[in-house]
């Protein structure tokens, strides 16, 4: 009886001042839950975005290589910051011929800079594409150099031509 008595009285305290703690943290309901936003232009993580022409040729069966110039434009003004030169190499199911292509990706960065040349380096992954007279493709690259600005994942393709493609996608930049 004395043990019961005792443990009773120990958990006493215990219980009273989690009752205590949880008061504190409660948020009525007719508060508004707080909520973190970021505009997508000067403190967020889109800085910009690469526009890429890639030049028209045939895609032989079992792949093709084509060249490509491409325009870093910020979301901080118009103007043209960085250019790009660069090849896209396809390994795979490439059947037909485009005259010209254009991607577009958007830049991510963990702050508002941007240095020449952050966005050199090897992409890697895979494209699909289906084009009768105009047409549409999905890319999905990653890589680049160790920096932390990068491309997004998943880029749109259009482009002018006769084509299907499944591949295994390279793409080199270099700072032109």
């Amino acid at each position: 009886m004395k043990k019961i008595l005792a443990v009773a009285l120990a958990t006493l305290p215990v219980l009273s001042s989690v009752g205590v703690a949880s008061a504190a943290d409660v948020i009525s309901r007719r508060d508004a839950v707080p909520t973190y936003t970021e505009s997508d232009q000067r403190g967020g993580v889109r800085i910009g975005y690469l526009d890429c022409s890639i030049g028209g040729g045939v895609g032989y069966v079992l792949g093709s290589a084509k060249e490509a110039d491409c325009v870093f434009t910020s979301t901080i003004g118009s103007e043209p910051l960085d250019r790009y030169t660069g090849v896209v190499r396809k390994m795979g199911v490439d059947i037909g011929f485009t005259t010209r292509s254009r991607m577009i990706w958007a830049v991510l960065a963990p702050t508002a800079g941007y240095h020449h040349g952050s966005l050199a380096g090897l992409y890697q992954g895979a494209s699909a594409e289906v084009t009768v007279a105009a047409g549409a493709g999905v890319n999905v690259l990653i890589g680049g150099t160790a920096s932390s600005i990068h491309l997004q994942t998943v880029s749109v393709t259009g482009q002018l031509g006769l084509n299907l493609a499944a591949t295994g996608t390279s793409m080199t930049l270099t700072p032109a």
